[in-house]
Parts: C-alpha cells; sequence; structure tokens
C-alpha cells in the first residue's frame, strides 16, 4: 500500500478530462495536477520543446511524492513518453488517441480522428495507423482553434459551434461514424461537436476511460494501491501564476459534472 499521489500533467486544462476519470474510478487515490497553462498549447510546437516542459512538469510532480505519472496530453505522450521512461524510475501512462477501439466498432468502415499536429506525427499514432489501417478508411484532422477556446471558457459559444464545425462536419460527410478525442482538451468540446452530429449516428470515442484502467492496473502490479479507507487530497498547480491555478480548480469542478 502506497498513500502517495498520481501525478497528472497537462498543458493546461484539458487534462482535467483524465484526472475526473481517475477521481471516479480510483476514490482512494490522492491527485497533484499540473496544468502549464503558461506554455499551452504543446501542439504546435516543437518536439524539443515539449521535451522541456514535460520534465519540469515531471520534476515538479516527483517534488510533490508523485509514485506515478499520468502524461494527460497527447502532444506531450507523443513527443516525451520515452524519454521519461528512460529518463526516471517510476511507471508513466501516457495518451494515444483511440485508433484500435474506433477501427473495431465501426460499421461504416471510415473513422475519424482529432488531434494536435505533433500527435498526429508521433509515432505512437503513426504505428496505430499501421495496425489498423488497413480494414478501415482514417480521417485525421487537426482541432485547430479547440484548445484556444477551451482554455479561454468559450466551450458554449456561437465560436465555437462555427469552429467545430468547420474541422468535424467533412468528417460526417465522408462517412465517419467514430471520431476520436484526441487531445484532453477535447472531450470538454464534446456537447459541441455532439450537436454538430445532430442526429447521425456517430459516437465519440475519448481514450481517458482506458488510462483509468491502466492506471489501475500498474497500481495492482508495483503495490502503489492507496489504503482502501485513506482519505485523498487534489492539489493543482501551474507555471501560470495563481489566477491560473483558481481557473485549474474551478474547471476541475466543472469537469467532474461531465457525462
Amino acid at each position: 500500500m502506497n498513500n502517495a499521489p498520481i501525478g497528472v500533467f497537462d498543458s493546461g486544462l484539458g487534462g482535467l478530462t483524465v484526472w475526473k476519470e481517475l477521481r471516479r474510478g480510483l476514490p482512494a487515490e490522492s491527485i497533484v495536477y499540473f496544468g502549464d497553462g503558461k506554455n499551452c498549447p504543446y501542439g504546435p510546437k516543437p518536439v524539443a520543446e515539449v521535451i522541456g516542459y514535460a520534465e519540469q512538469a515531471v520534476r515538479l510532480l516527483l517534488d510533490q511524492g508523485a509514485k506515478l505519472i499520468v502524461v494527460a496530453c497527447n502532444a506531450a505522450t507523443a513527443a516525451a513518453i520515452d524519454y521519461l521512461r528512460t529518463t526516471y524510475d517510476l511507471p508513466f501512462v501516457g495518451m494515444e488517441p483511440a485508433v484500435k477501439p474506433a477501427a473495431l466498432s465501426t460499421r461504416s468502415g471510415v473513422i475519424g480522428i482529432l488531434a494536435t499536429r505533433n500527435t498526429l506525427k508521433g509515432h505512437l499514432f503513426r504505428d496505430n495507423v499501421a495496425r489498423y489501417g488497413d480494414r478501415v478508411r482514417i480521417l485525421e484532422a487537426v482541432g485547430e482553434g479547440f484548445v484556444e477556446i477551451v482554455e479561454a471558457d468559450l466551450e458554449q459559444t456561437p465560436k465555437a459551434e462555427e469552429t467545430v464545425r468547420r474541422v468535424v462536419e467533412p468528417m460526417l460527410n465522408a462517412g465517419a461514424d467514430r471520431i476520436v478525442l484526441g487531445c484532453t482538451h477535447y472531450p470538454f468540446l464534446a456537447p459541441v461537436i455532439r450537436r454538430v452530429i445532430g442526429d447521425r449516428q456517430v459516437e465519440l470515442v475519448d481514450p481517458a476511460p482506458a488510462v483509468e484502467r491502466r492506471v489501475a492496473h500498474l497500481l495492482t502490479e508495483f503495490g502503489l494501491q492507496a489504503e482502501v479507507d485513506h482519505q485523498p487530497q487534489y492539489s493543482f498547480f501551474t507555471a501560470a501564476g495563481p489566477e491560473y491555478r483558481t481557473k485549474l480548480e474551478a474547471k476541475s469542478r466543472f469537469a467532474l459534472t461531465m457525462i
């Protein structure tokens, strides 16, 4: 048994969609969350730069006693997960666009992947495409402006719907019946995406529940589970100052209300 916290980090607010799943699925576990904020978004940035941001986040989480770290950012996973696993002696769980479940469940044979540029260029995604791309048509699109909308709390605005429609509508018109949310910010836009989908039989695929299951497995494998009656604590850190920390805390409460 180990009551130390799980560490979670992201470029900003998006990783709270993973934090939510961890809190729901692992109610005895404390979680310390780092949302960079200052350098968000990571998606368009050079790989070496993202690795540097990831290392800063990991060091902060280790200073807080993290026993396992979730890289709750697809762009940071694509850029840095291999480096982190070879550099630090603790378990890491990263994000991958959920190509496999989408490919195995599609009825139309067409799936859409919404992600950042770095994620779509990363070897984790390319490997998945190579593995499952022969059985389905995979449509890739960068969610241009999606992260910025979430960071600015503009999800319920006409701008959000216009931005989402511009990216998602071509996937729908091409016959996609599964759309993978390949960035942890994107689930905050799920209600908007569903409005764009309308009455079409299309499912959104969010990898966050699979991440929670992987974390639970590793906690068991390494004997790191918190005691059953442990009273968890949740703390938030950022590189962007006290106002952003307040924003993280508010967004975490909102995340818990999301279906």
